[in-house]
């Protein structure tokens, strides 16, 4: 099985970081297969940078798609994620999302820690647009600088794990959540540390994307993920274009 790890930041640093973590994370015979945006951000933070994010993402599914058996869409925020469900045939997993539903099985609400203040409302944004936010016990945010984005999760760990105590004994949090790109891996490394469950964002997208792909659900031909009528196209990447106008077909 070959699963898609599509990375819409620009940072092959976060790529590998990411890829290491889910490749461990996954099943004998589950080959991840790293793909980093040939533009674009190094780190996803704002609105307008996801929404740049998820068309750089559709171009890179669209070269790929027919390649693998799933893809996950590595940025926590899911850019792109519902348009990539309703245009290719694959399972597409959001990062973000897997992480959210796993967490919900694992306790009643969850909370999201991460490393920029930035972040916080695009985060907000994406639990609410997965239906999540009743689950949702708040979003913690580091407000303090750092030196390399790549190196945050490790720079600022004592940090990241004391938002984590404050949001289980304010917000009553039943799971953890370490949410960004960057922190991947950081879940393994303090879940000692930590009295409740920790999910690591990457280790969720792999097992969901895994289970999908078991799963063998077949592609909507009718509701609103069916794939788009035929349209025609301007300027876009040939590849995109080829899909949207149905010349693969």
């Amino acid at each position: 099985m070959n699963v898609l790890l599509l990375n819409p930041n620009t940072s092959t640093a976060m790529t590998e970081l990411m890829l290491g973590v889910g490749q461990r994370a996954a099943a004998p015979g589950t080959f991840l297969v790293p793909r980093t945006a040939p533009r674009g951000v190094p780190y996803i933070s704002t609105r307008t940078e996801a929404q740049i994010g998820g068309a750089i993402a559709l171009e890179m599914l669209a070269e790929d798609h027919r390649k693998v058996d799933a893809a996950i869409i590595a940025a926590f925020g899911d850019p792109g994620l519902f348009a990539a469900r309703e245009l290719f045939d694959i399972p597409v997993v959001g990062m973000a999302e897997a992480a959210m539903l796993t967490a919900c099985m694992a306790g009643r609400r969850f909370a999201i820690v991460t490393f920029a203040r930035a972040l916080g409302p695009w985060f907000e944004e994406c639990v609410r647009s997965h239906g999540l936010w009743e689950r949702c016990a708040g979003i913690r945010m580091l407000d303090s600088a750092f030196r390399a984005v790549s190196e945050v999760g490790t720079e600022k760990e004592d940090l990241l794990v004391e938002l984590a105590m404050r949001a289980i004994t304010e917000n009553d949090a039943d799971v953890l959540i370490f949410a960004g790109a960057p922190l991947s891996g950081l879940a393994e490394r303090v879940a000692d540390r930590i009295p409740v469950p920790v999910v690591d964002q990457v280790v969720a997208a792999v097992k969901q994307a895994e289970a999908l792909s078991a799963l063998r659900l077949r592609k909507a031909t009718a509701g609103t993920f069916r794939r788009p009528d035929a349209k025609p196209t301007t300027g876009l990447a040939d590849v995109l274009a080829v899909r949207l106008e149905h010349r693969d077909t």
